[in-house]
Formats: C-alpha cells, sequence, structure tokens
C-alpha cells in the first residue's frame, strides 16, 4: 500500500511539473548570457562520471521530558550521470520506532516509514549555473540543504525554525537555478533562485512559492554570511526573510553555523559553536577525535498559526560531545533544557551514524 502511494504521489509531481514549461524555459534562456558575461572556465581532464550510491545510516535515541524514543534509520542517496552534462539525483529516508508494546517487555519494531526527500534532475550548463526540475530540496537558509543528514550535523535535534520556508515537507516541486562564481579576488558568490509549484499529493506535498537565496564567502577569513527571501504565492501571500552565517577560523578548529528567520508564523534564530580539541597537548590521537557543541536558540510565535512550530514562544540551550571513531563513523550525545511557557522540559540524546559511500561503476578517468 505504502509503495502504491509513493508511485501515485511521483505522477501527481509530474503531472505538476507539465505547469512550469515557461519557467524552465526563462531559466534556460539565461544560461546563454552568463558564461560570455563571466568568462570560460579552463578546460580540465575529463573525468568518467560514474553511478554513486552514498547516503547515511544511524541509530538514535533520545529522551523528551524523560519519554525514550529509540529511532533508527537509513538515508540512501543515488546520483546517476547522464552524460557530462546531465544528472539525477534522489534521496531517499527509511525509518522506524522502537517503542514499548503493553504486556510485553523490552522495545520492538513499529511500521517502517518510507519517503522519496528529493528527486530532482540536473543540467549543468556551465561552471557558473546548473539547472534543476523535480522534487528538490528548498534554499531556504543553510540547515535544510547543508545540514540536515545526520552524519553531517553536529547535534541531532532540529533547530526550533527549521520549518520556515522549507514548505510543508521540507521540499519543493519546480524549478531551480543555482551556482556560484568569483566576483573579487577577495571573495566569491554563491546563488539559488527556485520556484515551487502547489501539490496536496502527499508525502510529496509543496507549497506554491518563489524565492532566492545568495551568499557572499571570504576564502581568506574562511567566512559566509548570505541572506535568503522567499514569496508564499498563496493563503495570505506573505514575505519570509532569512540569514546566515559560518565561521571556520583559520587558527582555531572551530565551527560556528548560525541563522536567523521570520515570517508571518513565527521567528527565531539559532547560533551553534562546535570546537575540536585537537589543541590538547595530551592524547593527541584521541583529542583530535573529539568534538565539544553547544547550540543557543530562540523562537517567538507570529500572528498566523502553524502546525509544525512550537505553539509559545521557546528557548532552548544544548551542549554536546562527538567523537569520530573513523572517517564517516561517529558517536554523538547532547543534553539540552527547553524553557517554554507550556513547560520545561529536558532534552538527552545518543546516537551513532555512519556514512557510506559505494560506486556502482569502474572509476578512473576517461582516455
Amino acid at each position: 500500500m505504502k509503495r502504491t502511494t509513493i508511485f501515485i504521489s511521483l505522477r501527481g509531481c509530474l503531472r505538476t511539473l507539465a505547469g512550469l514549461t515557461p519557467v524552465i524555459a526563462l531559466l534556460l534562456a539565461l544560461t546563454a548570457f552568463v558564461p560570455s558575461a563571466l568568462g570560460q572556465a579552463a578546460p580540465e581532464e575529463e573525468a568518467r562520471p560514474i553511478p554513486l550510491l552514498t547516503g547515511s545510516a544511524g541509530f538514535l535515541t533520545g529522551f523528551t521530558g524523560g519519554q525514550p524514543d529509540l529511532h533508527p534509520l537509513v538515508t540512501p542517496l543515488v546520483l546517476l550521470p547522464i552524460g557530462p552534462k546531465w544528472l539525477f539525483e534522489t534521496r531517499a529516508t527509511l525509518e522506524t520506532d522502537l517503542v514499548q508494546v503493553p504486556g510485553r517487555s523490552g522495545f520492538h519494531s513499529g511500521p517502517v516509514q518510507k519517503e522519496v526527500e528529493y528527486a530532482q534532475l540536473d543540467f549543468i550548463a556551465n561552471p557558473y549555473i546548473t539547472m534543476t526540475v523535480g522534487r528538490f530540496l528548498t534554499p531556504f537558509g543553510i540547515f535544510n540543504e547543508r545540514l540536515y543528514p545526520v552524519w553531517i550535523r553536529n547535534l541531532q535535534s532540529d533547530p526550533l525554525i527549521l520549518p520556515i520556508g522549507i514548505g510543508p515537507s521540507n521540499a519543493s516541486t519546480g524549478a531551480m537555478m543555482r551556482g556560484g562564481f568569483r566576483a573579487h579576488p577577495q571573495f566569491n558568490i554563491n546563488y539559488a533562485v527556485y520556484f515551487s509549484a502547489l501539490s496536496t499529493t502527499s508525502p510529496v506535498d509543496s507549497d506554491r512559492f518563489a524565492g532566492g537565496r545568495a551568499g557572499i564567502f571570504v576564502p581568506k577569513a574562511r567566512l559566509e554570511i548570505g541572506g535568503s527571501f522567499q514569496h508564499l504565492l498563496q493563503q495570505e501571500r506573505s514575505d519570509l526573510f532569512g540569514f546566515h552565517l559560518i565561521w571556520q577560523p583559520t587558527r582555531l578548529p572551530l565551527d560556528i553555523r548560525g541563522e536567523y528567520a521570520d515570517s508571518k508564523r513565527g521567528s527565531g534564530y539559532w547560533i551553534e559553536p562546535a570546537y575540536k580539541l585537537s589543541q590538547l597537548p595530551f592524547l593527541q590521537n584521541e583529542m583530535r577525535r573529539t568534538q565539544l557543541v553547544a547550540r543557543y536558540q530562540q523562537f517567538f510565535t507570529g500572528p498566523l498559526p502553524s502546525d509544525s512550530l512550537p505553539p509559545v514562544n521557546t528557548k532552548q540551550f544544548e551542549f554536546g560531545l562527538n567523537y569520530y571513531f573513523l572517517d564517516g563513523l561517529k558517536g554523538s550525545s547532547n543534553y539540552g533544557r527547553q524553557f517554554s511557557s507550556a513547560g520545561n522540559a529536558n532534552v538527552w540524546t545518543l546516537g551513532l551514524t555512519y556514512r557510506f559511500v559505494v560506486p556502482l561503476g569502474p572509476t578512473g578517468s576517461a582516455r
């Protein structure tokens, strides 16, 4: 039954994309002008593209207000190149909860939930522009698109403001143009502009909106700052704004990330420093694998209600410890305290995550 639902949902997405022809044609027309304005890239050795299976697996244990939640999940990602210019990519999630059944001892697996998070076709027009059609992660802010996978994020809990700007199922159904270029010897610019059509077919539903994100990256300072804008083309037709920052100081093994988002349904921010202990003079093999993390965040309710955001003003502080056993194998633990008028609660998470990469074809350069 679940498999049938997914096939029907994908068919609904294709019907939605049929109405995007004018948008796609406009984006393709823009690719004709950018190469001449920015200059052609130097030719490089031709690489042979191969299909790739990658992704992550994790076993997360959470305790919120004293209630345990055992949560295994697998997130496979398939990259399928089609010649040197085209790429099909899709990511799915298979997850379940281990629950206590009345009258039985221990934890038992519940139903497995399956979801296609995105399925998109990319056209690499040139080094500065990539065109995308299909279902893609909404590029509002940085967490949803860059930091969401369990093996990348420093803390396993989601930021409170994550649902702002990303749509009802964290993705858009439509078209996107993105890329980056060197605007000055001291900094680069990256960008993404997109349009999403309305889709009411679960689990691949999406809202109708248009938006963009731009960032300035300063390589010498290892600093990126940027902003996001989105206009909702349905319901109250409101505007959403966002701001993000990533900084990795050159003299310290420190990683600072942060976001701010504002909408009619709420606003808030989070700031997250993470420090590797590699500079300590003792147990250097162990310390270089150890990372201390903290996050402070606040959420403020808006004039319009939302089912995916906290119902009241909320503050939350967390700190954690990550240990990298191998490249891709990480153990994590974090504790937090949530404060709100609805009541305070402790948040505790333990997790073990693993990233895998499996080539699905022969590797090497084309001769």
